[in-house]
């Protein structure tokens, strides 16, 4: 689907489509983003997007249409390690929330403690969106930032390329914080079961996580994303106790995958509806229990609601 240059928010909360099971109490979008007015949160220079305003009203909006209540909100990479938007939206929502926040090495355990007391529960490692595919380089990163946030109790969650993940499965058994995929593993409809083997390793014997977020961005198809479905049932089928859900809202588009100089182009979003989503999960699931596993019990765990 084409992105679209204007938010879509308008119409958001009027869409609906028909989601097959129940929404249960208590159900978590694990992965989402809110950009702040950019005069005020600008983003960091020389990077590959410009924030475009998406605000937390509107997620409200679309989150109160499907009865999703609770929320992990993600750091987007525009602003770096500037992670004030993300506190501003954590200390609005209150307990019914969580943190992703990005990190320098240099950060001082003071400023980590803050913000944990905010309610950050991890940090990310975003290489893919960056068309970093260094397995050597992401190996060191992770493991030193695991090191950095097990005192904490938090996780590293890691967006790459599924063949750069394939590279560093050990790293990801042996790390010292619990290890989170993005976006399916950063899977493709294209990719065959022999290419998810060493994903389906991890998660099978729960050395890690992964987030059944993003279909659009695993599916080759501009609409109904069902070739995403394979991969997603094998994923749960895996171990459905470790797979978390996130509508990825407000849905940015493709933007370069290198820092950008001169004028910084701003993101796009794409013009999605989350219901639809939500009943793919629904899909994807297979049935009640595991649906509800997916929406409230595993997000308990993992990010300590």
């Amino acid at each position: 689907m084409p992105a679209n240059p204007l938010s879509p928010f308008g119409s958001e909360a009027t869409r609906r489509a028909e989601i097959r099971y129940p929404v249960p109490p208590a159900a978590c979008d694990c992965h989402m983003h809110v950009f702040g007015p950019p005069d005020r949160y600008p983003g960091i220079s020389g990077h590959s997007y410009a924030p475009r305003e998406a605000p937390l009203s509107a997620w409200r909006s679309m989150a109160d249409c499907i009865s999703l209540q609770r929320v992990v909100v993600v750091q987007p990479s525009c602003y770096g390690t500037d992670n004030a938007c993300l506190v501003a939206v954590l200390h609005e929502l209150g307990g019914c929330a969580r943190g992703v926040a990005v990190i320098a090495v240099a950060t001082p355990p003071s400023a980590l403690q803050a913000l944990h007391d905010a309610g950050v529960r991890g940090v990310r490692l975003n290489a893919k969106s960056i068309g970093n595919r260094d397995a050597a380089g992401l190996r060191r990163l992770m493991l030193a930032t695991a090191e950095q946030v097990a005192p904490l109790g938090w996780h590293v969650q890691v967006y790459a390329d599924l063949a750069v993940l394939a590279q560093v499965t050990d790293s990801i058994r042996a790390a010292a914080a619990p290890i989170v995929l993005d976006h399916m593993g950063g899977a493709s409809a294209a990719d065959g079961a022999e290419a998810l083997r060493p994903l389906l390793g991890l998660l099978s014997d729960g050395c890690c996580w992964v987030k059944l977020s993003g279909a659009y961005r695993v599916s080759q198809r501009a609409s109904d994303f069902s070739d995403a479905t394979p991969i997603a049932r094998m994923l749960i089928q895996a171990n459905p106790r470790r797979v978390v859900w996130g509508s990825d809202w407000p849905h940015t588009g493709r933007h370069a995958s290198r820092p950008q100089q001169g004028t910084i182009p701003t993101i796009a979003f794409r013009d999605l509806d989350d219901s639809m989503l939500v009943d793919l999960l629904a899909e994807q699931a297979g049935d009640p229990a595991t649906f509800r596993r997916i929406l409230v019990d595993n997000p308990g765990r993992l990010y300590g609601f």
